[in-house]
């Protein structure tokens, strides 16, 4: 039980690195936050910094979730997916919430479909094509998160995962939504901001 422990906090220290506020640090020397949309996730810094630091920002915040799985898989049960899956959410707390930063992170989309890569793969991959082509036809980076946090849990059920897989799934879905309520705001007044623009969420 003290290693599943660990490995939670564990995957929730390593989920507070934000590697938007890093590399915008690093690059620029700026806070990303007081900067475009004002959230530390890839998408603003793409709009801030380019698409070069933007997709290593997305690619960083995705192996985060990857690694937080594979850390409650080393130290949990085997067998058990119970403590994974916690490690997995853990890793996005830490990303909304980020210990580092004053518990101002982003809003956890690439770390959630790197948590639910490695929980769910068959699940994670369909969502993510769909939500691939919803980003390339309309532009709106924020739908597209929405519809890949709204299907995982769906697919899931659909594919017979396991209990804590499906829980963790629901409960990252309503993280997604709460965390974009805005967004989904301006999606509805049509004032949402499209991938590419100088602004955005």
């Amino acid at each position: 039980m003290i290693y599943a422990v660990i490995a939670v906090v564990l995957s929730y220290l390593l989920g507070s690195v934000s590697f938007s506020i890093v590399i915008a640090r690093l690059v620029k020397g700026i806070d990303i936050r007081e900067h475009g949309s004002g959230n530390a996730g890839a998408t603003n810094t793409i709009r801030v910094l380019g698409k070069g630091p933007g997709l290593l920002c997305f690619v960083l915040d995705f192996g985060k979730g990857i690694a937080a799985v594979f850390i409650g898989r080393w130290l949990g049960l085997d067998g058990v997916d119970w403590t994974p899956a916690i490690c997995g959410l853990a890793a996005i707390m830490g990303h909304n919430w980020p210990i580092y930063f004053n518990f101002k992170g982003g809003k956890g989309i690439a770390t959630t479909i790197g948590a639910i890569a490695a929980l769910a793969f068959v699940p994670a991959l369909i969502a993510g094509v769909v939500t691939i082509i919803v980003i390339a036809i309309t532009r709106y980076v924020s739908l597209g998160s929405l519809i890949f946090a709204a299907l995982t849990p769906v697919l899931i059920s659909i594919f017979f995962y396991s209990a804590p897989v499906l829980t963790v799934s629901l409960i990252l879905c309503v993280f997604a939504f709460v965390r974009h309520r805005t967004n989904i705001v301006k999606l509805l007044q049509g004032t949402e901001n499209k991938l590419g623009a100088k602004k955005g969420s």
